[in-house]
């Protein structure tokens, strides 16, 4: 079985967000799952390279002024036009760290996301507030549910 490649990509200021996204990561990361490799980069550090090695994506951040971070919008930024046209449709998913109810972030990552192309294929997670443990879960299941996926070759 070949070798997949899950790139999570996220920005935490406060700390809230890395919580979530340690989380995603210990999922895909479980001992099950063995043909996986999994990349897990803040926002500033990911660029290009990181999209074209990988098979699937999970995007994390908070909500700033009802919108995505702009670390993440620099991201986006630095990445599209170095990948454009180099990329096959990718699965992907969005965490959200919220202080409303993330609606606005996560109508502006849904509408860049469609020119890279990267498809959702897990319903987002946003979490309002301070993490609790059931959110944790939620995080821990998605990362899961993409490598799992990945591995059995879903997408």
């Amino acid at each position: 079985m070949d070798m997949k490649n899950l790139l999570v990509v996220y920005h935490s200021k406060t700390g809230r967000n890395a919580r979530l996204i340690d989380a995603v990561c210990e999922g895909a990361r479980d001992p099950e799952i063995t043909n996986l490799d999994v990349r897990c980069l803040t926002a500033k550090q990911a660029g290009p390279d990181d999209l074209l090695w990988a098979n699937a994506v999970i995007l994390g951040t908070p909500e700033n002024f009802g919108f995505m971070s702009g670390a993440l919008k620099d991201f986006f930024d630095r990445t599209f036009y170095e990948v454009e046209g180099k990329m096959n449709p990718l699965p992907c998913a969005i965490v959200i760290g919220a202080g409303n109810d993330g609606s606005g972030a996560l109508r502006s990552i849904r509408r860049i996301i469609g020119g890279y192309p990267l498809m959702e294929v897990q319903q987002e997670i946003i979490v309002r507030g301070e993490p609790q443990e059931d959110d944790l879960t939620r995080c821990r299941e998605l990362g899961m549910t993409i490598a799992a996926g990945l591995e059995a070759g879903m997408w």
